[in-house]
């Protein structure tokens, strides 16, 4: 049984869907107003593993990932600009084509990170009906004030009858004694309490016609506001909409657990009566030197500057794979510090994964299966889900798929032998958990997919020097021989001859 860690609960839980054989997830996605970092890819890799591994269990999985285009105010608090509306101004475009441009690159990086698309994208901006019906909801149960022509819900009022800080853990006392004080607090009855709709200010660029209905001293008031929605609100509208008031997984970084996720379920509860949510995950964080990676900060590094190796701390260019690898290789809950060693140290355990794939796909079977690949291979597939259930632990699943080219290897160098049946489900194994699983792109020659989708020929190009190879060595003609391997080598390929021929990685 699948076991996952319920932020909620404070420990792993069995995993048990509302529905029968069907699966709601919905997963804080990018604002996008500038290319997608390290710190972007550990979320989108961490719940694509989560999405696939729920589909390889049979489970129908309708996944929801947001796009933040409208409310998410710079400092992630109620007060300054709109973060896509002042790289507009500052660009001198409308949003949408903020939007639209920093989207496209976001979902090129993640198809070459091997990221599944999820089932639905909504983007905030298209769902601005939603939220204001929400807004009204919570308005018609006494958790939210009108002030200023903004909503701002009121902690205070929905901490007496729900328990506000459940998920961060932390209590109303501590909340006041943390929360700084920022222009324009004075419209707040409490430092704490957050936006629900904002008014906009003149030169606001993105803003739509709202009505609100609202009681104030026992006197019923209309209020008509130019505005937009606050940051949080729009989640808990596109949440239930898409997998309704109840759902089974919410996910997202650990840094939303507060503010963010906090006030979605103030505001679900404070709507519908109850929690929506009922499995809370977050992935840690991808830190440079302790501190978390992240735009605020000033200390990110784009994916695309990995894939180019164009940023002074790094030493190279790294592959797609070899970033989702490096992620991989810790699991979802732990943190990891980013460094040009360790992305290299990712970088060669990836390729000895390549390389033994592509043995595996050129294994002759035998008689019988020697009783060393036996005792070794014995249990491979059943340790593979147990790391799985054991809230996806990834790291395991790449030990235990490591223990195995030690006997592809071995089997390879004609040391031992293997029947058919177990070379089969030795390939079923890397298929689902290297391929279909932890989203891993082998193919059989050990490569990796190239950017511009000329891999087979790529590939080709290389077999058919080493065939020529293969042919001058049949004539011995050394020089020619020597020469196609030497220069192959210099150029960084790794050439190894075999009784059928040769094999070869980069």
């Amino acid at each position: 049984m699948l076991y996952l860690y319920n932020t909620l609960a404070r420990t792993k839980q069995p995993f048990r869907p509302l529905h029968e054989g069907h699966v709601g997830m919905y997963v804080c996605g990018p604002t996008v107003y500038g290319d997608a970092h390290l710190g972007h890819a550990r979320p989108a890799i961490t719940f694509d593993i989560l999405f696939r591994y729920l589909t390889s269990l049979g489970y129908k999985v309708r996944y929801v990932r947001n796009i933040t285009d409208v409310g998410h105010l710079e400092h992630d608090a109620d007060e300054g600009e709109d973060k896509i509306a002042k790289k507009a101004r500052l660009e001198q475009l409308e949003p949408m084509e903020v939007v639209q441009f920093f989207a496209n690159r976001y979902h090129h990086d993640m198809e070459a990170l091997n990221v599944l698309p999820p089932s639905i994208e909504p983007h905030a901006s298209g769902h601005i009906i939603e939220q204001i019906a929400f807004v009204q909801k919570i308005l018609d149960k006494g958790y939210a004030y009108v002030s200023n022509g903004s909503v701002y819900m009121d902690v205070e009022r929905y901490a007496q009858d729900f328990p506000y800080g459940k998920l961060s853990g932390r209590n109303l006392e501590d909340i006041v004694t943390d929360t700084r004080e920022l222009d324009g607090q004075d419209e707040k009855r409490h430092s704490y309490d957050f936006a629900l709709w904002k008014k906009a200010a003149p030169e606001h660029i993105m803003h739509w016609p709202a009505v609100f209905r609202y009681t104030e001293n026992g006197e019923q008031k209309t209020l008509q506001s130019e505005g937009f929605p606050g940051w949080h609100m729009e989640c808990s509208a596109m949440g239930t909409k898409y997998l309704g008031e109840e759902f089974d997984i919410h996910g997202g970084g650990m840094d939303l657990m507060f503010p963010h996720h906090e006030a979605e379920i103030a505001q679900s509860c404070a709507a519908l009566g109850h929690d929506t949510v009922h499995y809370w995950l977050h992935n840690n964080m991808i830190t440079i030197a302790g501190k978390k990676m992240g735009k605020s900060y000033n200390n990110f590094i784009t994916l695309r500057q990995f894939f180019s190796g164009d940023h002074p701390l790094l030493r190279k260019a790294f592959s797609p794979m070899t970033i989702r690898f490096f992620i991989l290789m810790a699991h979802y809950r732990s943190t990891v510090d980013f460094s040009s060693e360790a992305l290299e140290a990712a970088e060669k355990g990836f390729q000895r994964m390549q390389e033994a794939y592509q043995r595996l796909q050129k294994l002759t079977a035998g008689a019988a299966t020697s009783e060393e690949v036996t005792k070794a291979l014995a249990g491979l597939p059943e340790r593979c889900a147990e790391a799985m259930d054991d809230d996806l632990n990834t790291p395991i699943v790449i030990s235990n798929l490591f223990d195995s080219t030690k006997v592809i290897n071995s089997l390879a160098d004609n040391k031992a032998t293997i029947s058919e049946a177990d070379i089969k489900e030795l390939r079923e194994v890397w298929q689902l958990y290297a391929i279909d699983i932890l989203g891993l792109q082998l193919d059989a020659n050990g490569q990796q997919p190239t950017a511009n989708g000329q891999q087979n020929a790529y590939n080709g190009a290389i077999d058919l020097l080493l065939n020529i190879r293969l042919d001058a060595k049949r004539n011995k003609d050394w020089g020619t021989s020597d020469k196609i391997r030497n220069s192959l080598t210099d150029l960084g390929f790794k050439i190894k001859d075999t009784k059928d021929g040769f094999e070869w990685s980069l």
